[in-house]
């Protein structure tokens, strides 16, 4: 379960860049097949085409996902509410099941201006390796970015 600490002294502002990282319940493998990554990618594009986000890049791994993305409306909180409310429903659906399917909260890092967002978008595109889902770099397909790599 998420601490609640990790909402403590949060702050989102428009027009910033941030790096989220949410968890499934209980790190229940979820996106270990396609067809739910793919429900959960529909999502994430959901939010972007509401206004919400602007992503600069994205990993599922089985059972987390990490989001590189420019908030453009609203908070992070209605942001990640939105994303998690539709993939789930979406998936309980598909899946036939009921209940939650993520953890309560998440874990968020405003990007720094001196930080660069294509180091943030490697990184996490390398997850897949670091974790041995992958051997190289752009080999998993459950990864998304808009630079090349």
């Amino acid at each position: 379960m998420a601490s609640p600490r990790l909402r403590y002294g949060r702050y989102s502002s428009t027009g910033n860049v941030y790096s989220l990282t949410t968890a499934t319940l209980g790190r229940e493998p979820f996106f270990a097949d396609a067809a739910n990554v793919a429900i959960l990618v529909d999502a994430l594009r959901f939010v972007e085409r509401s206004g919400f986000s602007h992503s600069l890049a994205w990993v599922v791994m089985p059972d987390h996902l990490h989001w590189l993305m420019k908030l453009r409306s609203g908070t992070l909180a209605e942001c990640m509410s939105l994303l998690k409310s539709r993939s789930g429903r979406l998936l309980n659906q598909y899946l036939d099941r009921r209940g939650a399917l993520w953890q309560h909260g998440y874990h968020d890092h405003a990007v720094r201006n001196d930080e660069s967002l294509h180091e943030k978008a490697m990184y996490i595109l390398a997850n897949p390796v670091r974790s041995g889902l992958a051997s190289t770099l752009g080999e998993y397909p459950h990864a998304w970015c808009r630079w090349p790599l």
